[in-house]
């Protein structure tokens, strides 16, 4: 079953992909676009739960971890 749907960027998926004007759109590092998207990390702050349970977790059962003082 051929279609137009099956064709139809056909016009369009060979050409070159345009860049945009450095000089009013710069590229980004990185850094710079991973900074974009930090405020919206779903678990900010989890980190600390888990290093507390951690910690937690060895003070409560300390023979788990060997004969080290914690």
């Amino acid at each position: 079953m051929n279609n137009d749907f099956d064709h139809r960027y056909d016009d369009i998926i060979t050409l070159p992909h345009p860049d945009p004007d450095p000089v009013r759109h710069p590229r980004m590092s990185r850094a710079e676009r991973a900074a974009q998207f930090a405020p919206f990390a779903a678990l900010t702050g989890f980190d600390g739960v888990i290093e507390k349970t951690a910690d937690q977790h060895i003070a409560d059962q300390p023979e788990m971890y060997g004969d080290e003082d914690f």
